[in-house]
């Protein structure tokens, strides 16, 4: 383990500082100008340190914030720590990983899905759809998911975007995971029509419920 101060890892994040990287960044709504390939090579050298990661993340630098998720312990948070984390996490890409590298790691992953689900911050209540995915996934028993289908028929399309590409996902999980929700997850991407046009690079699938649903069934069925 490399023993350093926060104060010697932010010059050292400082000094990685790239214009190209953060112009890129900046049009994702990331205000930091590290190469990410460059972040995890750093988090790799420093290995796991919880303290150092709650001092990085009090910075409250994103770039530091990034960091401290790739080298903090996941299973070291309190529930409440985490909520207050989450509130905390102003871009998309601390919020993303704060979710998927800690959140879905940490005991208290069922209590924060419930909690954030339900939150009035529809960032928040993205969260917690998030985890609601990966439940639908991997954990689904228990799970209503045809009351989550009528929450998504009834709310995605008017959802605000973060919220709403939350709930999308959801909405695709559902359809690739349950063959006996398939239609009606289908049938609802289709007439609600979100992200149908959103621009899909080539060889990569489309986030359009309908068709991300049909391309992940197929691959599943050829193997």
């Amino acid at each position: 383990m490399v023993e350093v101060t926060v104060h010697e890892v932010v010059a050292e994040l400082a000094a990685l500082e790239d214009p190209k990287a953060r112009a890129v960044n900046e049009k994702h709504g990331d205000d930091h100008g590290v190469n990410l390939g460059k972040l995890r090579a750093l988090a790799k050298r420093l290995k796991t340190q919880q303290e150092l990661a709650h001092q990085l993340w009090a910075t409250d630098e994103t770039a530091a914030r990034l960091l401290a998720i790739l080298i903090c312990r996941p299973k070291g948070f309190h529930r409440d720590e985490l909520d207050v984390m989450l509130r905390q996490a102003r871009t998309p890409k601390v919020h993303d990983w704060l979710v998927n590298y800690v959140a879905k790691k940490n005991p208290h992953c069922e209590e924060l899905r419930l909690a954030w689900f339900t939150d009035p911050d529809p960032v928040v209540a993205s969260a917690g759809w998030a985890l609601t995915s990966e439940r639908v996934a991997k954990i689904p028993e228990g799970l209503d998911l045809a009351g989550l289908l009528d929450v998504i028929e009834a709310e995605m399309e008017d959802a605000p975007d973060r919220l709403q590409w939350a709930m999308n996902q959801c909405l695709a999980q559902i359809g690739i995971e349950h063959a006996e929700h398939r239609a009606r997850a289908i049938d609802i991407g289709e007439r609600l029509g979100v992200l149908r046009d959103y621009p899909t690079p080539p060889n990569c699938t489309s986030p359009f419920a309908p068709i991300w649903i049909s391309e992940m069934v197929r691959r599943m069925q050829d193997k």
